[in-house]
């Protein structure tokens, strides 16, 4: 079991390299929008990262996962990402595997880079060996795994695609169930690989251009008016819950101690609410309060289940900060509706972890009797994982 939750924490880790690359696309894609700048190739830029989020994330997968010729890693990812879709569209047209062919071959070839980066050939074969071999093995690779999926993806398709109908149809339980996963997820370093498939693979519209989007994140930005459910709520905890936290942990430190420690909990909570980047703050009391830790996953789901219900639909490209609030305002459903339930969540947020901290005696920033342990805390605080 450790062997293995060692290798999905490196996926999740390799998974952030392309999910980096959002950010990019989705200021392109605002920026150019009608109602922006309208500058049509500017949107298109953007637009063609979205198109052709798959080979990103095979290209970016691979070098994450290369500990050496990170350069051989990505050219094979693509490689091997090409081979897997052309193979499988000539056995079945209909099957598609979306962003997991690209996750799958970056898989393959950050492994098959890590194993055959140093390899040996005879003198006649040299010009292949070492890195220059890794493309050729991953090819193989993918061939070997498109004759395997083209058997069993019919079904695993039509599996995947009831999972993602259920989540995407259970509405307020499958928003909050999302939400609660989200948060739970992130001690172990999982979370990026949840939130692919809900933002990248679950779900599908079709433009009218007939460019067919999948994943709440895609379908957003593509336009379609039911996309946004599996984010909106994020905005809340992100912009507003997490610096109640801060704010509570500065209420409940000692007086003495609170002018040592104003510096990095300003610090940790305009980081959540400008970006939406929550582990800075969530680190400073996920593993002293493991149980209250539990009690935000499930006040994140219940901030996307709420929203839900309320009709809210927003989206963002990196994270549910207030500069992705502002810059995608124009595509969301109700999104000025997210400032009042976001400061009545912050309230609720304030009064839990104040009565928490104190009733439990939690050792958070600032609660320490050594002021050089508090300095010590401090000076951590801003790690992530």
């Amino acid at each position: 079991m450790e062997y293995w939750l060692k290798r999905l924490q490196e996926i999740g880790k390799a998974a952030m390299l392309p999910i980096a690359v959002l950010p990019a696309a989705a200021l392109l894609l605002r920026l150019g929008a009608p109602d922006v700048l309208d500058i049509s190739f500017v949107t298109k830029g953007g637009g063609a990262i979205y198109d052709n989020l798959p080979l990103i994330f095979a290209i970016g997968i691979a070098v994450g996962l290369a500990k050496e010729k990170s350069g051989a890693a990505g050219l094979s990812g693509a490689i091997g990402y090409l081979v897997l879709t052309g193979a499988l569209e000539a056995i079945d047209g209909g099957l598609n595997m979306g962003i997991l062919a690209g996750i799958i071959a970056g898989l393959e070839a950050g492994y098959l880079c890590n194993r055959f980066h140093n390899l040996k050939l005879p003198e006649f074969l040299e010009f292949f060996e070492g890195s220059r071999f890794v493309p050729i093995v991953t090819a193989a690779a993918s061939i070997a795994l498109a004759a395997v999926f083209g058997t069993v993806w019919g079904a695993c398709q039509a599996v995947i695609q009831g999972v993602g109908e259920w989540i995407i149809g259970a509405g307020a339980v499958g928003t909050f169930v999302y939400g609660v996963l989200n948060r739970l997820l992130i001690p172990l370093g999982l979370h990026h690989i949840l939130n692919s498939f809900i933002w990248f693979v679950f779900g599908e519209y079709t433009t009218p251009a007939g460019v067919v989007a999948t994943g709440d994140m895609n379908r957003f930005f593509a336009g379609d008016p039911h996309a946004g459910m599996f984010m909106s709520g994020f905005f809340i905890m992100m912009m507003f819950g997490m610096p109640a936290v801060a704010l509570a942990m500065y209420r409940c430190a000692r007086p003495e101690n609170r002018p040592r420690i104003a510096g990095a909990l300003v610090s940790v909570a305009l980081t959540s609410f400008l970006t939406g980047i929550t582990e800075p703050v969530e680190f400073m009391f996920m593993f002293i309060a493991p149980a209250l830790y539990a009690v935000h996953a499930a006040l994140t789901g219940l901030a996307l289940s709420i929203s839900y219900q309320v009709g809210i639909l927003h989206g963002f490209g990196f994270s549910g900060g207030v500069i992705d609030y502002l810059l995608n305002y124009g595509l969301a459903t109700r999104p000025a509706f997210i400032i009042p339930l976001g400061l009545a969540f912050g309230l609720v947020y304030f009064v839990i972890f104040s009565w928490a901290i104190r009733h439990f005696d939690l050792p958070t920033i600032g609660r320490y009797d050594d002021l050089e342990e508090t300095e010590a805390a401090e000076n951590g605080s801003g790690e992530e994982e």
